[in-house]
């Protein structure tokens, strides 16, 4: 499995993407099998499938995939502070915002789910972390789309 890991990120780095996400699919569906869906390294499969599928603009799939399937068992067995967790919220937040198609209210929740993230990675990992400075800026960029002016945000 690691090797095919390796392999998934050598093609991500080449832009061979649907190659890669075939892997990280099997990836993914070989740790489910071996060691459940709540194992952190599954998880962590998971994640990695969902930053590929972003990148590749596949937000009927990534969207669900991570509300639905690897949110809750992430917050479940890992936690919400887990770094994972936290990690996949601040994905799920990036694609609400990147859709095309995403609305008022998807972009609302991204900031709500961001300003969530942002206030516990600072909790758990202080302001100077570097994930913490990366989430901060996402908030920023997030509160400053286009859709959104005219919005309280501070209410």
């Amino acid at each position: 499995l690691m090797a095919q890991a390796n392999l998934a990120s050598c093609l991500q780095v080449l832009r061979r993407l649907d190659e890669a996400l075939v892997l990280e699919r099997e990836i993914f569906a070989k740790k489910v099998a071996l060691y459940g869906d709540s194992h952190e390294s599954t998880i962590l499969s998971g994640c990695n499938q969902t930053t590929l599928l972003i990148k590749m603009s596949a937000w009927q799939e990534a969207n669900p995939f991570m509300r639905d399937q690897l949110l809750p068992v992430a917050r479940r067995s890992l936690g919400t502070d887990h770094r994972l967790t936290l990690r996949l919220d601040q994905h799920l937040a990036n694609a609400l915002r990147c859709n095309p198609e995403c609305t008022r209210d998807d972009l609302l929740e991204a900031v709500a789910i961001m300003e969530d993230v942002v206030q516990r990675r600072r909790r758990v990992f202080g302001r100077a972390h570097p994930e913490t400075r990366d989430c901060e800026s996402s908030l920023r960029h997030i509160r400053t789309h286009p859709d959104l002016a005219g919005c309280d945000l501070d209410a």
